[in-house]
C-alpha cells in the first residue's frame, strides 16, 4: 500500500496545550467520574471498516538470519511474549518508511531505532495491541508517535464533528507536553493537527482546538472526561489508543476515569499501553483493554534502578538533612555544569527548603502542586535553560522532565 506523503491542504494545526489531571474543575465530591456518559452498545456488524496493518517487511527484515536476530534482541535485553512476533527494524534502511516520517528522523539526526522502536515499530505498524515495558528515556514517544502517524494518514479525513483518531492518554501536563512535541514535529509534514487538553488551565482553547478537528488528541484523564461530558469532543472516531506511563496513572488514581474513557471507544481499536513498572494492578489494566497482545520488555522485568545512573544513598536522622543537604550542594557547585532537583513530599516542606537555600545565597525554585501552570512553566523553563539550577520539587515533577 502506498503512504500519502502530504493530506489536509485545507486544515490548519491546532495548537499546544499540556497538562496535568487535576486543578481547575469542580468539586467531584459526591460525584462518580464520568457517571453522566453512557457506555454505548457497540454492534461490530455496522461500524465503519478501518484498517490497521500496514507493516509490508523489506527483504532484508524478513530474510534476516535468526541468529542475527536473536543475537540483537539479547544485547538490547529485549524479552518477548506473544505470538508470530515480527523481526526487528534494527536500522532505518531496513525498512521502507513514508517519506513524510524519514524526512523528520533526517532533521533531528537520528542514526538508529532504540531496541523499544526497532522491536515496537513493526508489532505497531501490523494493528496489533502490544505492551512496552521500558525505562524512561527509551523513545517510547517516536514507538508510539510513528506507527500513529502512519495509522491517521490510511484513514478518511476528519468530518465536521469528528472527534480525534488518535488518543494518547498521559498522567501529568508535563509529560504531555513532551508529547505534544514529538506529534507536532513528526505530524506536521501530512498536516496531522495536535493537541493536548488538561485541568488546571482554561477550557476555552482547548475546546477550539477539539472543535476545530484534531487527528491526534493528548489528554491528562480528569480533563477529557470533563470534555466527554460537556459533548466538546467524542471518541466515534478513534481507532488507536495509547496509555502512555499506565502504573504512574494507576498511581495517581486514574483508573476509574481511564475505564470510562475506554467505554466510550469501539472494542476493535488497537490499544498500546506502555509502562515502566509491571505491577498487577497494570497486568489487570493490559487484560482488560488488550486482545491477544504482546508483551515488550526492554531490560530487567522487576522494578530496578537504571544502571546507566550512579546512586548513593545516604541514610541520616531528620535533623542531619538540612546540613548534608548543603554539603551535597557545595560538592556538585564545583561541577562546571550542575543541576539539582531535590525530591520532597509535602509542599509545605518543600516551600520551607527552597525559603532556606535562598535566604544562604543558593539559586533555588520549587513546584507543587499548589503552584499555578504558569507558574509551573516558568519555573521548568528557568531549570531546564539553567538559570535556576536548583529544583525543589513534590512527585509533580517525578517524570516528563526529559526534555
Amino acid at each position: 500500500m502506498s503512504y500519502r506523503s502530504s493530506r489536509r491542504d485545507d486544515w490548519g494545526r491546532g495548537g499546544g496545550y499540556g497538562g496535568s489531571g487535576g486543578g481547575g474543575r469542580p468539586s467531584l465530591k459526591g460525584r462518580q467520574p464520568g457517571e453522566r456518559l453512557r457506555k454505548p452498545k457497540w454492534d461490530l456488524s455496522r461500524l465503519a471498516p478501518f484498517e490497521k496493518n500496514f507493516y509490508q517487511p523489506t527483504p532484508v527484515v524478513v530474510n534476516r538470519q535468526p541468529y542475527e536476530v536473536e543475537q540483537y534482541r539479547n544485547e538490547k535485553e529485549i524479552t518477548l511474549r506473544g505470538k508470530n512476533i515480527p523481526n526487528p527494524i534494527q536500522y532505518f534502511t531496513d525498512y521502507n518508511f513514508p517519506d513524510y516520517v524519514m524526512a523528520e528522523i533526517r532533521r533531528q539526526g537520528y542514526e538508529a531505532p532504540t531496541p523499544i522502536q526497532a522491536q515496537g515499530w513493526p508489532i505497531s505498524l501490523q494493528g496489533r495491541d502490544f505492551v512496552g515495558i521500558a525505562q524512561t528515556g527509551s523513545g517510547k514517544t517516536l514507538g508510539y508517535i510513528l506507527p500513529a502517524i502512519v495509522h491517521i494518514n490510511h484513514q478518511p479525513y476528519l468530518e465536521r464533528g469528528d472527534g480525534p483518531i488518535a488518543l494518547i492518554l498521559a498522567p501529568t501536563r508535563e509529560l504531555a507536553q513532551q508529547i505534544l512535541t514529538v506529534a507536532q514535529d513528526f505530524g506536521s509534514s501530512s498536516k496531522i493537527r495536535s493537541t493536548c487538553v488538561f485541568g488546571g488551565a482554561p477550557k476555552g482553547p482547548q475546546i477550539r482546538d477539539l472543535e476545530r478537528g484534531v487527528e491526534i488528541c493528548i489528554a491528562t484523564p480528569g480533563r477529557l472526561i470533563d470534555f466527554l461530558e460537556a459533548g466538546k469532543t467524542n471518541l466515534r472516531r478513534c481507532t488507536y489508543l495509547v496509555l502512555d506511563e499506565a502504573d504512574r496513572m494507576l498511581d495517581m488514581g486514574f483508573e476509574p476515569q481511564i475505564r470510562k474513557i475506554v467505554e466510550q471507544i469501539r472494542p476493535d481499536r488497537q490499544t498500546l499501553m506502555w509502562s515502566a513498572t509491571w505491577p498487577k494492578e497494570v497486568r489487570n489494566l493490559a487484560e482488560d483493554f488488550l486482545k491477544e497482545y504482546i508483551q515488550l520488555n526492554v531490560g530487567s522485568l522487576s522494578l530496578a534502578a537504571n544502571h546507566n545512573i550512579l546512586q548513593i544513598v545516604d541514610v541520616c536522622q531528620e535533623m542531619e538533612k538540612d546540613t548534608k543537604l548543603r554539603q551535597l550542594l557545595n560538592e556538585m557547585a564545583q561541577e562546571r555544569a550542575y543541576k539539582t532537583i531535590i525530591f520532597i513530599e509535602t509542599k509545605r516542606k518543600v516551600e520551607d527548603v527552597t525559603r532556606g537555600l535562598r535566604s544562604t545565597g543558593w539559586p533555588a525554585m520549587c513546584i507543587h502542586g499548589d503552584k499555578s501552570q504558569q507558574e509551573r512553566d516558568w519555573v521548568l523553563s528557568e531549570f531546564r535553560s539553567g538559570r535556576a539550577p536548583i529544583l525543589v520539587a513534590t512527585d509533580v515533577a517525578a517524570r516528563g522532565l526529559g526534555k
